[in-house]
Order: structure tokens, then sequence, then C-alpha cells
């Protein structure tokens, strides 16, 4: 009687060793509960976060686009969070009859030319930076750009108002886009540098030995292999223009010259109480950009996380 017991154990641990073996969990090899519940409460808070965040990005935008398709009556009745109960595209139409265009080619016309200065200036700022990286002075002109980091915008809007003013260039789009991209080329060009610095050597040797100068190695070889980061810098760029309040207010006057974020404010005045009319304004103006920013969604990821691998 004792062997056979004796035995039946001695088969049991070893079907125990192999499943073990085989890779299958054993009951003794479990995370201690203290370990398990840790790891339970992490995660649970995780999604939490998650969660929280989520819910604080969606219901804004959630109640602005419901908000733009309520009348007025809906809007002063209906819950705020609460589907319309009679959808209605008369705000949009209502904005659409207004100047709601000549906002738009203005904030469009100001944003192209500061991304494409910002970038083309900032490109070469960094290949020469680069290039010259034994120099003293490029190093030297890198900090100063860096330096621009630590300069906040409202500290300078008065000096920046003096120089507009004695260059005679108050109150048009140039006296938004000049400022605009002397404020974007720090962030760009910090961004570009720590770009080109992987680009190996090599390459641009290799362009030399080929009699290639700086303005073909730069063309060539320095914006192709830049591009995810151009196109990253430029997204970046053209939503800090886009939504740019002070400048606009600060630098011009007339309505003909006024952009977007600064024209919702004469909406607000204009059509009163109308919340759903500016609410329609609201989501015109953020269409554009939120199809650029689909559209080279690709370019952006990879432009964020290349380049910063040293």
């Amino acid at each position: 009687m004792s062997t056979t017991l004796t035995r039946t154990r001695a088969g049991v641990g070893k079907d125990d060793e192999a499943e073990d073996a085989a890779g299958r969990p054993a009951t003794a090899r479990r995370a201690p509960w203290p370990h398990r519940a840790a790891t339970a409460l992490r995660r649970a808070l995780t999604g939490g976060a998650a969660l929280l965040w989520t819910a604080l990005v969606v219901v804004p935008v959630y109640w602005l686009v419901v908000t733009s398709l309520r009348s007025g009556t809906d809007f002063t009745t209906a819950s705020p969070l609460a589907p319309p109960g009679h959808p209605t595209l008369a705000n949009y139409r209502t904005v659409l009859d207004g100047d709601f265009a000549t906002y738009l080619l203005n904030s469009a016309v100001v944003t192209v030319a500061t991304v494409a200065f910002t970038v083309v200036a900032a490109l070469m700022a960094a290949f020469a930076i680069v290039r010259n990286s034994d120099s003293r002075w490029s190093r030297v002109t890198f900090r100063l750009f860096l330096l621009g980091l630590a300069i906040p915008l409202q500290a300078v809007i008065i000096p920046v108002y003096l120089l507009i003013i004695r260059m005679r260039l108050y109150d048009s789009l140039a006296a938004i886009v000049l400022p605009s991209v002397a404020f974007a080329l720090p962030i760009t060009v910090m961004i570009l540098v720590s770009f080109l610095r992987d680009v190996p050597r090599s390459l641009f040797e290799a362009m030399v030995v080929d009699g290639a100068g700086d303005w073909r190695m730069l063309i060539s070889l320095a914006a192709p292999l830049a591009r995810p980061a151009l196109v990253t810098v430029a997204v970046y760029d053209g939503l800090q223009v886009w939504n740019g309040f002070l400048f606009p207010l600060i630098l011009t006057q007339s309505g003909d010259k006024a952009v977007l974020p600064l024209a919702l404010t004469l909406y607000r005045g204009q059509f009163g109480i109308d919340v759903p009319a500016t609410m329609a304004a609201v989501v015109l103006s953020t269409l554009p950009m939120f199809v650029v920013f689909v559209l080279a969604r690709r370019q952006l990821v990879a432009g964020l996380t290349a380049g910063f691998s040293k």
C-alpha cells in the first residue's frame, strides 16, 4: 500500500515537471497575490486615465458640433449634451453669407507665407550649423537660436509693435507674417539640426568628392532626407500661426485684414447671443488644419520619432 502511494506521488511530481518544461503555467510558479493585485491596480489606473483624457478631448468637440447644429430655440431649451431635436445647417449658411471667406483667405495667406519662409530659412540655417559643427561661430549661432525659445512672445510685443510701425507695415498681413517667422525659427531650427546630425557624414563627403557644392548638397541630399522633419515642423508651425491671436490683435485693426481667430470675436459681437452661429464659425475655422493634419499624420509621426536617436 505504501509503495503504491509513493509511486503515485512520484508520478504526479513528474507530470507537473513535464507541464512546466512544456511551457504551461504551474500553480507553484504563479506570481504572488500582492504583485498581481498591484498589476491589476496599475492597469485600472492607466485605463481610467486614458478614459478621462478621451472624455476631456471628445466631450468639448461633441458639444461644439452639436451646438452648431441647433436652432436658437433648441439651444436655450434642450440639454447641452443632448442630440439636437431638429438639426439645421442654418448657422453655417449664416456664417458663409458673411465675411467668413475673407477671414479664411487671410488666415491661409498668413499661414502659408509664414510656414514657407520659416521652413526655408530654418533648413538653410540647420544645414550650415551641421556642416560647420566644428566651428565656434556655428555653435554660437545655434545657441542664439536656442535662446529664442526662452523669450516669451508677450514680453516683446511692444518692441515688435514699434518696429512694425517704423517699417510702415501696420495693419497689413505682412505685419503678422514677419514676427510669426521670427518666433517660429528657434524651435524649427532645433528640430532640423537634431535631424540632420543623424545623417552620415560619408554621404556629404561623397557628394564633395563628386564636385557638389553646398547648395547642391542642401537641395539634393539634406532636403530629401529631412522630409519627415520638414513636414513635422511645417504642420507644427502652421498650427501655431493658424491659431495665433496676439499678433493679429495688436498689429492689425481693419476688418478686411482680420484672420480667423480674431474674426471669431467679431462674430460674437455680430451675432450677439447667437451661440450656435458662433460655434458653426469655430467648426469651419478648424476644418482646414484638421484636413492638413489627417493628410500629413504619417509624415508627422515619422518626423517626431526620427532625429533623436543619439
